[in-house]
């Protein structure tokens, strides 16, 4: 049960004094947790942190302040200038002056008693907003404060400006957080005392406050002690929350899975070259793992065509000689099949039976995997999260490899940990991460690295080119075609809409029908299953030599003769989704070609990318510079659960709290497991402040 200390906190932002539901539905809007479908609450709200500041300490007198500033006035209140009757256009207008000088300060349609109670003439008053000048005379319109000189004290002097939507008032905003942030009760430190003195951190309510009502611009940069300690509050919750799971997934005992190599010798005999010396690393870890009683939890990275699938199948195949069988689940049916279509002729040698399993088989071919798969006969099986659904029955699942993690919370790996006798898990991605980020997300898992192309491949030259020279480009690719090269053609959009002017596939492909004919393919996500197949396979065979096509090309279509791939409207493509594009060529021992196709002008950030992209072809450099790019919880795709788009944390200004934090919830929960202690209570208060109900759920059910 969540502790009743902390319920002011989870009741609804509408209890607050103000708040409606029509406005509640604003602020929802701006809160940065992901409320997924909940209203929201007044703990929300204590971290929608403001992005900049007002500062009223500005007082030059009216003579000095210059036009657009922000500037807080001691002035002496002239006389009143109402618009003339009947004519609401004409702003009312009120004059005043200092020792250097005079001012209108101007209202539109106002209310006349109410700006004489307000500004009585003849009184001195505290006027603060923007100065405007204009042919010479200065005149600020609608003061954002107004007090008299004996209220002076009211007057906020340095003022935070949160992240607004339409219809909400930064007063109305304001007020619900201040009602917030007096609602949060006395909570125990649940920070080591050593970590509170090195980093110089306030207590938690001391942060709240410092952020909200900053006494100086600088308490609002991400670098403050104030931010920097909530920042570290959400690390280690998200790392107490990570390694409450990897102990819960770790406590299902594995058992050891040794061979002795044969079925790993036949395969390796088979293939048609050695492997890389990082591919050679990453298995030794991976069969070090095998070989201990706990369970694997780790995580394969490797750039596009490093050779990740390879050293799955090798994994599998100990797994096999030591008596199980192993799963291969990919996120999308062409991948799965692409997966089989790599593994089966090798697995097959060695005398292993290989069986796929989607939602495209029906019937009786259905009915004979899952035979297999319950009596043994299929030692490996690949195929989609249907691997994982209820009615399939393994008879000895004791590996499963997940492919493309980012699209796998952590809920699903629990889901996957409930199948067969608690399987080992590895799980690969070919979206390089930067580690900031492996520790936020995969802080469970050990990592190996494959950060080497196999041999013969060959480098891919990339350029860019604006899209007035597409007749030129077309000539060139004509040439390569009838050359016998195989090219991708990438476009944004399925088809033309109407909002956003791009070129869609089957536009493009209309209009490059007259100078390809029959040489052309199309695919896109809007197609059936077959129909896709049909297109890859007559590009893969020849029949085809141009493939137009979406990004559902994206992830792991394998094509090794492709050694041009045109990207359209590169700019608006992220990093990481060209790096994995263009990744689809080089895969043979051919030079490659990736041709950036933008639409002039080009912002800042699209400049950037396409000049990185120009520049490197090391995914864990790029994985690095979209961090800067675009922030952490684009970069493994959407802001889903089991990815860490913070609320608080900065990653680009706070990643160095990160392994601090990953080291601490580590030691914390070794010594503490469930967090009975007086430190692991307060931090069960803390998971449950950013919303880590699950990781509490795991402690309460062992």
């Amino acid at each position: 049960m969540r502790p009743a200390l902390l319920d002011p906190l989870f009741a609804p932002i509408t209890t607050l004094e103000g708040i409606g539901p029509k406005v509640a539905r604003m602020i929802e809007n701006v809160v940065p947790a992901d409320l997924g479908g909940r209203e929201a609450r007044v703990g929300d709200l204590i971290f929608t942190l403001p992005h900049s500041v007002i500062d009223r300490r500005n007082r030059p007198g009216i003579a000095l302040a210059s036009d657009g500033a922000i500037v807080t006035l001691d002035v002496r209140v002239d006389r009143h200038q109402p618009p003339p009757r009947g004519n609401r256009s004409v702003p009312y207008r009120v004059y005043v002056h200092d020792d250097t000088g005079e001012m209108a300060l101007t209202f539109f349609h106002a209310h006349a008693a109410y700006l004489e109670k307000l500004l009585p003439e003849g009184e001195m008053v505290i006027v603060s907003g923007r100065m405007e000048w204009f042919n010479g005379r200065p005149s600020m319109v609608h003061p954002d404060h107004i007090a008299r000189a004996d209220e002076a004290g009211s007057l906020p002097l340095v003022e935070p400006v949160y992240p607004l939507t339409a219809g909400l008032s930064i007063k109305v905003l304001r007020r619900a957080i201040a009602q917030s942030v007096a609602r949060v009760p006395d909570l125990l430190e649940w920070l080591d005392p050593e970590i509170v003195r090195r980093q110089t951190f306030p207590t938690f309510t001391e942060a709240l406050q410092r952020l909200h009502s900053p006494a100086d611009p600088t308490d609002l940069s991400p670098e403050s002690a104030g931010w920097r300690r909530l920042a570290y509050d959400e690390f280690l919750a998200g790392q107490v929350s990570l390694a409450l799971v990897r102990a819960r997934t770790r406590r299902l005992a594995g058992r050891p899975l040794t061979g002795d190599g044969s079925l790993e010798s036949s395969i390796r005999d088979a293939l048609p070259y050695s492997l890389t010396r990082s591919q050679e690393h990453a298995l030794d870890e991976i069969n070090a793992d095998l070989a201990k009683p706990e369970r694997m939890l780790r995580l394969l990275q490797g750039d596009v065509g490093s050779g990740k699938t390879v050293v799955a199948l090798l994994a599998c195949a100990r797994a096999v000689e030591a008596g199980g069988q192993a799963a291969i689940m990919a996120p999308t049916e062409i991948l799965a099949r692409q997966h089989l279509a790599t593994i089966a002729p090798l697995a097959e040698k060695a005398g292993l039976r290989v069986a796929i399993l989607t939602g495209r088989e029906k019937g009786r071919e259905r009915a004979e995997v899952l035979e297999g798969l319950a009596s043994g006969a299929v030692n490996i099986v690949v195929g989609t999260h249907a691997l994982f659904q209820e009615p399939v029955v393994y008879k000895d699942l004791v590996l499963a490899i997940v492919d493309e993690q980012h699209r796998f919370g952590v809920h699903q790996r629990l889901a996957i940990t409930a199948k067969g006798n608690a399987p080992d898990m590895l799980v690969m991605t070919a979206t390089p991460i930067p580690r900031t980020l492996v520790l936020t997300a995969f802080g469970d898992m050990d990592v190996s690295r494959l950060n080497e192309k196999p041999a013969g491949r060959q480098p891919i030259k990339t350029i860019t080119l604006p899209l007035e020279r597409i007749d030129e480009l077309v000539g060139r690719m004509r040439s390569a075609a009838a050359e016998g090269q195989k090219i991708y053609w990438i476009c944004p959009l399925v088809e033309e809409s109407e909002e956003i002017q791009l070129m869609s596939a089957s536009d493009r492909f209309n209009s490059l029908l007259p100078v390809f004919g029959t040489s052309m393919g199309l695919v896109h996500g809007r197609m059936k299953g077959a129909e896709k197949d049909e297109a890859m396979r007559a590009f893969k065979s020849g029949e085809t030599r141009v493939l137009i096509a979406t990004t559902v090309i994206e992830v792991g279509v394998d094509v090794p003769d492709a050694t041009i791939i045109v990207i359209e409207h590169a700019e608006r493509f992220g990093l990481a989704q060209l790096h994995q594009l263009r990744g689809r060529v080089g895969r043979g021992d051919r030079p490659s070609t990736c041709v950036l196709l933008y639409k002039d002008p080009l912002g800042e950030t699209a400049k950037r990318r396409l000049s990185v992209m120009r520049d490197t072809e090391d995914g864990f450099v790029i994985a690095e510079e979209d961090l800067k790019l675009r922030g952490e919880g684009e970069i493994l795709g959407t802001r889903q659960s089991g990815t860490p788009g913070f609320q608080v944390a900065r990653i680009e200004y706070h990643s160095d709290l990160l392994e601090t934090a990953r080291d601490d919830a580590r030691l914390l929960l070794t010594r503490d497991p469930d967090l009975e202690s007086e430190r692991g209570k307060a931090v069960r208060m803390l998971l449950y402040l950013f919303g880590r109900d699950e990781a509490v759920r795991l402690l309460r059910s062992g």
